[in-house]
Order: structure tokens, then sequence, then C-alpha cells
């Protein structure tokens, strides 16, 4: 069958379209270019905000660009998926003043998107220091890494268990925020500052060892990302049309026929993060009838901001709060059927279940409850005991001299792809003190 663009109007539709020079012209002249300003605060990679804007204003886009890949080389990513709700608009001294802040992402993505044309890359390889670092994880973190130890000279080789580049910003963005390819591009831009080799589905504890990179090379990185997802222990969670909710958004990601995706009529998401907003809306978008949330605290405590939960709802799905799921119960073909949830309610900060419950019809039953880090392809020196994540200093070193590691595998980690960044840029500027002593 020949896809019809038409049936899916909003899987390949920009979520924001890009601004026009004209748009970003009058956009940029709300910047109040204020000393101090709240919003560089407020962004995790420390990104000059006024600057850049003041950049746009005067025309030079180019220049606004580099100022953002200074602190951010995934800032065009990132001004697609980043909460800047929560962020640096949140911060913004017009939002405080009106309620309405200056469209700092949009910005942000209006400047970086002039380096995805055919232009000289900002940015070029170091004098060879020698020196050989392996990053293991091409998402984010390990991006950030990699490019940064580049333009200091030394020699990277990448490894992904993947047979793509890119991490989540590949498998685990909803469509709708990463149009026309985007993060295959964003990869093919930061690898192209050159030192870099990039190898593909290579996984470390079974392909190749920990223990031989930290032997081969002066420096590891991990930026391994959560590739396990935590289990929910349901009774019927083995029912067909149960699957877990990263799983189903990377077949989306990587599909080109939407048609041969089976999505059923209802749509049950359990979990409150970005990932069961993300499912949830896709869901909607592939054609199921009844899509619903469900979370076992109140909104306020999702993590998924108030701006994603709005997104959900103005795309038909229904956001239940305070229940959690108790069994999943087969219908007559031994298929999924409906899902029995139970009411919750907090005491002195303690969830508990009430005892009253209810049952949702479903045929399909997406888990967004977090991923988890497998640990085992890893050595004992650099996990956290019983934490299931790699303990790092200020420094993003590990207990192992020879191995940092950043992103969401270590401790304390955010599941946000501008964090993660921060972390592969500071890891890679200790990574460079250290091999260059």
């Amino acid at each position: 069958m020949q896809q019809d663009e038409k049936a899916y109007p909003g899987l390949e539709t920009d979520l924001h379209p890009a601004l026009s020079r004209h748009e970003a012209s009058v956009e940029s002249d709300r910047c109040y270019f204020c000393y101090d300003a709240p919003c560089v605060t407020a962004c995790p990679t420390g990104i000059d905000v006024p600057l850049f804007i003041r950049q746009i204003q005067a025309g030079n886009r180019a220049g606004a660009a580099k100022t953002i890949f200074d602190e951010n080389i995934l800032g065009g990513m990132c001004a697609r998926v980043c909460p800047t709700e929560t962020l640096c608009e949140q911060a913004c001294v017009r939002q405080t003043a009106e309620s309405k802040p200056v469209k700092i992402g949009q910005l942000q993505r209006f400047a970086t998107d002039h380096f995805l044309g055919d232009v000289e890359h900002p940015y070029q390889q170091g004098s060879d220091s020698g020196k050989q670092v392996c990053v293991v994880g091409a998402g984010p973190a390990g991006l950030a890494c990699a490019h940064r130890l580049a333009t200091y000279g030394h020699r990277v080789t990448m490894l992904d268990a993947k047979s793509k580049p890119g991490g989540l910003n590949e498998y685990g963005i909803a469509t709708y925020k990463t149009v026309e390819n985007f993060a295959r591009r964003e990869v093919d831009f930061v690898l192209s500052v050159g030192g870099i080799t990039l190898k593909n589905s290579v996984r470390v504890g079974s392909d190749v060892m920990l223990d031989e990179l930290i032997d081969q090379y002066d420096a590891v990185f991990l930026g391994l990302g959560l590739d396990g997802v935590n289990q929910a222990g349901l009774p019927g969670s083995d029912l067909a049309g149960v699957e877990n909710a990263v799983e189903f958004i990377a077949r989306l990601r990587q599909t080109t026929d939407y048609d041969s995706l089976q999505v059923g009529r209802k749509v049950v998401i359990i979990g409150g993060g970005m990932t069961a907003i993300d499912a949830a809306v896709q869901a909607r978008m592939l054609g199921a009838e009844d899509v619903t949330i469900a979370y076992r605290r109140g909104a306020d405590a999702m993590n998924a901001s108030r701006y994603e939960q709005e997104l959900a709802q103005i795309n038909g799905v229904k956001i239940k709060h305070y229940l959690q799921p108790v069994e999943i119960h087969s219908d007559a073909s031994g298929a999924v059927g409906s899902i029995e949830l139970e009411y919750t309610s907090s005491v002195s900060g303690e969830l508990q279940g009430t005892g009253e419950k209810i049952q949702i019809e479903a045929d399909t039953i997406y888990m967004a409850i977090g991923q988890t880090l497998l640990a085992g392809q890893l050595a004992s020196t650099v996990i956290e005991s019983g934490a299931n994540r790699v303990t790092v200093d200020s420094a993003y070193r590990t207990g192992h001299q020879k191995v940092w590691a950043g992103g969401d595998c270590i401790s304390g980690g955010e599941d946000l792809t501008v964090a993660a960044v921060q972390d592969g840029k500071l890891a890679a500027e200790s990574i460079h003190r250290a091999i260059s002593a």
C-alpha cells in the first residue's frame, strides 16, 4: 500500500513551524537584553541568550548560532525538544511582567538552522594531540563530549550499540518534534568537525569489554543512556497488546510506512513523563479512538511539563491522576482486554492505595514507567553499588581514573537532552585537562 501522508497529518508536521526572517526580527525586538539575565542562569548549558538574540536582531544569524554552539553543540535539537517553558522562557522577564516570554526556543532554532545548509562548519578539528579517547554512546552526552574533544585535537572513537547514532534523539523523541530526519542531520553536522570515528552496532559488554577500552585508550567516556526498561511486574503484563512505550516510539521513528504500525482503538499509557505524553499523542495521530494516560500521582508531580500535558489534551488524550495499575485482564482471544487500576492518595508524602478500583477497556497498553542502566556490561569499579547508575565526581570522573561518564546513566542524571549535552561538554573539559597534563 502506498503511503498516504494525509492519513497521518500530524506525524510529519512541525510542532512549532520555523520562524521566518521577519518573524525572528520582530521577536528578537521583544528581548530586554537584561544584564545578568535570568534566562542564562535557567539554561542548563549556560547559553548567552541576550547575546545571540541581539545578534539575530543585527542580522548576524551565523554569529548567533556560533554563540549557541559554543555552549551547546546540539542547540538545534534542544531548540525543538527542550522544555523551554519551564527553563529559559519561564525565567524570562517578559514572562514575569506580562505572561508572554520571548520565544527563546524558536529564536534558537532560527539561528542554528542556518548551519543545516551548505555552509562552512563553525568549528575545526584541533592540531593532533597524540591522545586517543573512546566515547561509548552516540547520544547527546557522547556527541557533545566527542565534539569538544575533537576541537582540542584529541582523536575520538565513538562506539554505539544501535545501527544509527543519535541515542534518544534518533529513537526516543516524537516524530512531530523532529521532522525531516533532523536527528541524523544534526549528528552529521557534529561529526563533520573531523577527528571522530563512529562505529555503530558495537555493544560494550559483548562486542568489546570495558577493560579492553581502558587499556587501549588514554580516556573513556560513558554516555550510555538508559538502555534497559523498568518492569511493572503486573499480572497480565505478558499479554499480546502490552508494550514498552520507548519501543513503540522507536518503531515509529524508524518506519517509513505508518500503515504497518499496529495501534489499537483503545489505548492506555501508564506513566507521567515525556515518554508517556509522546506515546499518547503519537497513538492519537495514528488513529487510536480513545487514549488515556493513567498516572499514580497528581498533575504537579508529573515529569512531563504542564505545556506537554496540555498538548496531549489538545490532541484528545485523557489524563487521569491518582491511579496505579493493579492487573491487566485478557479478552476472549487471550489478548489485552482491559486494565484494572486502584485510586491512590498521598498520606504524609507517602503514596497509598485507597482500595477503590476501576477498570478501563483497552486493546493496547504502553508502559512508560522509566528506564534503567544495563549495568552488567560495565566494570563494577564504575558502578555505584545498588543504585544501578554510574557514580561520578564533580568533574564527571568515575571510580576509575581513566573513565568519565555523563547523561542519563549517571547518578542524578536528568532526563533532558540539554542536561546530557552539558554533562558531555563538562566531562570533555575534564578529560582534556587530565590527558593534557
